[in-house]
């Protein structure tokens, strides 16, 4: 059985990006911060993945987007569940590469 890369590219790159969001607490940042943020981990990402990630992630709840359709750049916030699962408080479903917990 072969990986799935393009899952585990997904799954790592919303990690990334609860990671990003948490360090701009409690305002939250905008989409091309985010961006600036990955890219020396992901040096190949797109615009359009991040934001089907972003997308993603706001219908578990864990971010809010503001600016969709009103501005040309999104804004990104870390939600009170988004911030639990960085912080390890609650189990992480499926769907975003978190760490086990070592500590």
């Amino acid at each position: 059985m072969t990986p799935d890369l393009e899952k585990a590219r997904r799954e790592n790159l919303r990690w990334l990006i609860l990671l990003a969001l948490n360090s701009a607490q409690p305002i939250g940042t905008s989409e091309q911060v985010v961006l600036s943020a990955i890219l020396p981990m992901l040096p190949d990402l797109t615009q359009l993945e991040l934001r089907r990630n972003l997308d993603y992630l706001e219908e578990r709840g864990l971010i809010t987007l503001t600016g969709r359709t009103t501005q040309p750049q999104w804004f990104c916030k870390l939600d009170r569940y988004g911030i639990d699962i960085v912080e390890y408080t609650v189990e992480c479903e499926p769907g975003i590469a978190r760490p086990a917990k070592y500590w």
